[in-house]
């Protein structure tokens, strides 16, 4: 399993940006979201988990890039998932070819944070 790149690149365009507060530690938040979206690794996905500052990311495609950073509050966590168009090429055909994705983004984070409450509040 390849690791993706710590920062962004030079040329990237957020394209989606959702947050949710759950009542858990941001541990175990981060444990179950670095869990779920980490690759088998034989895949050719781009993984990077550092839990040290609680952050994810899940760079695949040629365009796609997803970051989940976990930030602690008095109540439990504030849960941030930002998608990238990273592609340095056609970076507009990007924007595209990501059209889907984006618009299901909501709806997957939704169920995201009700599976982490469900599992750890």
């Amino acid at each position: 399993m390849p690791v993706a790149p710590r920062d962004r690149p030079t040329n990237y365009t957020l394209m989606c940006s959702l947050q949710a507060h759950i009542r858990a530690r941001p541990s175990a938040v981060f444990t179950a979201i670095a869990d779920r979206f980490r690759p088998d690794p034989a895949s050719d996905i781009r993984f990077l988990e550092e839990p040290r500052s609680f952050f994810v990311v899940v760079q695949g495609s040629w365009w796609y890039r997803a970051e989940y950073r976990v930030v602690p509050d008095d109540h439990g966590s504030h849960i941030e998932h930002s998608i990238l168009n990273v592609a340095q090429r056609a970076h507009r055909l990007g924007a595209v070819t990501g059209r889907r994705v984006i618009a299901e983004a909501p709806a997957q984070f939704e169920r995201l944070v009700r599976e982490l409450r469900l599992e750890l509040e």
